[in-house]
């Protein structure tokens, strides 16, 4: 559609737009909510999310002299804004997932988000117990498992020398 990837083919269609994907594979498989309240729950939750995942993400772009401040804003907002909101969540309701009580496509996104978060800084998620069990919850799950096995196709942020070759490669 957009000559872009991310593209799956599925189901007879080609599917492009990362959230778009990963919306029709939640709702094909029940894990988009029940209903449009925790839909709109779900998008918001991923939402949020994704405005950490973003700065996580570029941190391996952070040219070394700004890389402490990158580090400190990383910490604080994840210490600060995004995981206090959905340990508050998982406290309020008491229930073993954000949404609903049922697996949803939220819950499989932050626990990826943690494993980032943990992957920048572990001692980031020692405030969160809820959110440290919801990791393990999920991350137990028989299929998740079996991805986050060595070797999986799951990818670590880059490395410095991902970067360098990436650099020479796109010429940025």
């Amino acid at each position: 559609m957009y000559q872009q990837v991310p593209m799956v083919e599925m189901d007879g269609m080609k599917l492009v737009q990362s959230r778009a994907i990963l919306n029709y594979i939640a709702t094909k498989h029940n894990l988009y909510g029940k209903d449009t309240k925790e839909r709109l729950l779900i998008d918001m939750y991923t939402e949020g999310m994704v405005d950490l995942y973003d700065i996580i993400l570029h941190l391996p772009l952070t040219p070394p002299d700004q890389k402490d401040a990158k580090m400190a804003q990383i910490s604080e907002r994840t210490k600060d804004r995004y995981l206090p909101v959905f340990e508050k969540v998982l406290k309020s309701h008491g229930q073993d997932y954000l949404v609903g009580n049922k697996l949803s496509k939220a819950d499989i996104l932050l626990v990826e988000l943690l494993y980032m978060i943990e992957e920048v800084d572990a001692s980031l998620l020692a405030s969160f117990p809820l959110l440290q069990a919801l990791k393990t919850r999920v991350s137990n799950l028989p299929n998740v498992k079996k991805f986050l096995q060595p070797g999986s196709q799951r990818k670590p942020l880059p490395t410095q020398k991902m970067i360098e070759e990436a650099r020479k490669v796109f010429k940025f």
